[in-house]
């Protein structure tokens, strides 16, 4: 038997409390004798985006390692998964400061129960983000591979490349309609992206001031489109500090998903002072 038939996979979406909404991650809580390879093998048996593994854990100081898999590659950083973690650590140990040590670096995580039928909330603090304008070529690229054209941009927000643990681009649809209709070249996406470094593309349509409507193709993982991305998120809060948008405290609702059906909301916390990031949500497991 190899181990991913023996190694138990927790099953969370994360960023909803409805199990059929939110974006799955598996989670495996001990996985201090798996090889990478064998890793990589379980996070395609699971199937889903990306799913965490444990491979160090000292419970009683609340601090644990953790590397992500998609079921194409190991990834630095994953937001969704991240969450997920948490609130799967939150139900065995009790709500509270958790630390997971990640290839991003340090990543601190508040857990918090915020109703009477024990629901876990958790909130991430991303690594540094940092923002840069995108190049004409970069830009260029990714719109022949999604089918845009730059009239299909938003000029109030101009194209980035985003970090908050991983890189991302950042283009904003200058409709509702155009971020709804999406349908791009899997193949030829994917290579801009891996020839960037970019995780996902994020793509976003702007609401009101505070309001954003999200969908993140992430070809390099072997997905068409991610329903929740945390570590995009905190790239999108540390973009719009970049661009002068943010010059208060300023919490930020991002709905994504829903073009997917599976409804997601996550909650972005961004300080003009501060490059981290933070950001919020539930996770609850799904029942086979």
């Amino acid at each position: 038997m190899n181990a991913a038939t023996t190694t138990e996979i927790l099953r969370y979406s994360a960023f909803t409390t409805d199990p059929a909404g939110g974006n799955p991650a598996g989670v495996i809580l001990d996985a201090a004798q798996l090889t990478g390879d064998q890793m990589l093998a379980i996070a395609a048996e699971a199937d889903y985006s990306e799913s965490a593994f444990i491979t160090a854990a000292d419970p009683s100081r609340r601090r644990f390692r953790l590397r992500y898999f998609s079921p194409l590659a190991e990834v630095a950083f994953c937001g969704h998964a991240t969450i997920a973690t948490a609130v799967a650590l939150a139900e065995r140990y009790g709500v509270g400061e958790l630390a997971f040590d990640t290839a991003a670096g340090e990543i601190r995580v508040a857990t918090a129960a915020v109703d009477g039928a024990g629901a876990v909330r958790a909130t991430l603090t991303s690594p540094p983000t940092h923002s840069r304008p995108a190049e004409g070529v970069e830009v260029d690229a990714a719109l022949d591979a999604l089918h845009w054209q730059r009239a299909d941009l938003d000029p109030a927000l101009p194209p980035h490349v985003a970090f908050g643990g991983n890189h991302h681009l950042v283009l904003a649809a200058v409709s509702r309609a155009r971020l709804a209709d999406l349908a791009y070249d899997f193949e030829a996406l994917g290579g801009v992206m891996r020839a960037h470094d970019w995780t996902t593309v994020q793509l976003v349509w702007q609401e009101s001031e505070t309001d954003f409507h999200v969908r993140a193709p992430f070809p390099p993982g072997g997905v068409v489109e991610d329903p929740a991305t945390g570590a995009a998120a905190a790239a999108f809060g540390g973009y719009l500090r970049t661009i002068g948008r943010v010059r208060s405290a300023t919490t930020l609702t991002l709905s994504q998903g829903a073009d997917m059906g599976r409804p997601s909301t996550l909650t972005v916390n961004v300080d003009p002072t501060d490059p981290r990031v933070r950001v919020a949500g539930h996770a609850v497991p799904i029942v086979p």
